[in-house]
């Protein structure tokens, strides 16, 4: 499937993201995935892939753009060497919430001039599951499904954690949880169930037993091949009932 690799202005700078044009009824519904710690890269490309296949115009931002270049990072390795994991983190800490939250309007109008004018889903992996909620809460207009898999402090003490934007949020919510994962521990879980329950949110939290941090994404070390299909079931369903409905 053809790949564009384009760049989207941004108050910051210039963010490079790969765009998967959609086809058929669907290229007028978007996606976009927000990254896990290790960047844009094949395994990323090839889950959009996956989503551009159904018909959705799919988009990757690069979310450490203000960083300039680095990497490419092997998801195996890259945390076992001290200095590439001392930047690794360094760029997390550096790419707030606040942050991509605005970005996402600049990757919402991309995706308009794209051709998907229409109903907008995200999803994240890891560091982007967070991302993925808080976008469709500062994005309510837009954003009507919305997916975290193996995302940490989805509801922590911090004051961007997404549980506190839960009112904020129109769109339907899908949470898949790693089975043992120190990053959203089972309080977290109780306290994200609760906050989207008060909200009215339409939510699942669904917990992946045996499995560990990362196992959607292809590259890492810890992926599950069963684990990561009933990822996708879930997935193609939630986009399937929200933007994919024609």
């Amino acid at each position: 499937m053809a790949t564009k690799e384009i760049s989207i202005r941004t108050k910051d700078g210039m963010a490079p993201a790969h765009l998967f044009p959609g086809s058929g009824e669907r290229a007028k519904s978007g996606i976009v995935i927000y990254m896990d710690a290790f960047g844009v890269r094949p395994a990323m490309d090839r889950m959009a892939e996956r989503l551009a296949a159904e018909g959705y115009t799919v988009l990757v931002p690069d979310l450490f753009y203000r960083f300039g270049t680095y990497g490419p990072f092997d998801a195996k390795t890259a945390f076992a060497d001290e200095q590439t994991g001392a930047l690794i983190r360094r760029m997390m800490g550096g790419t707030t919430q606040a942050m991509t939250q605005a970005d996402t309007a600049a990757f919402l109008d991309a995706l308009a001039d794209a051709g998907a004018t229409g109903r907008i889903g995200t999803v994240g992996y890891c560091m982007g599951g967070a991302r993925a909620l808080n976008a469709a809460a500062a994005h309510p207009d837009r954003i009507v499904a919305a997916a975290s898999f193996h995302g940490g402090n989805l509801a922590s003490d911090a004051e961007d954690s997404p549980h506190r934007n839960a009112a904020n949020i129109r769109a339907r919510v899908y949470v898949g949880v790693a089975g043992v994962d120190r990053s959203f521990p089972p309080e977290q879980s109780g306290r994200l169930a609760q906050a989207l329950r008060e909200a009215e949110i339409d939510h699942i939290i669904e917990n992946y037993v045996g499995k560990a941090h990362g196992w959607c994404v292809p590259d890492h070390g810890v992926y599950d091949e069963e684990g990561a299909e009933r990822h996708w079931r879930r997935l193609l369903t939630l986009f399937g009932e929200t933007i994919g409905a024609v």
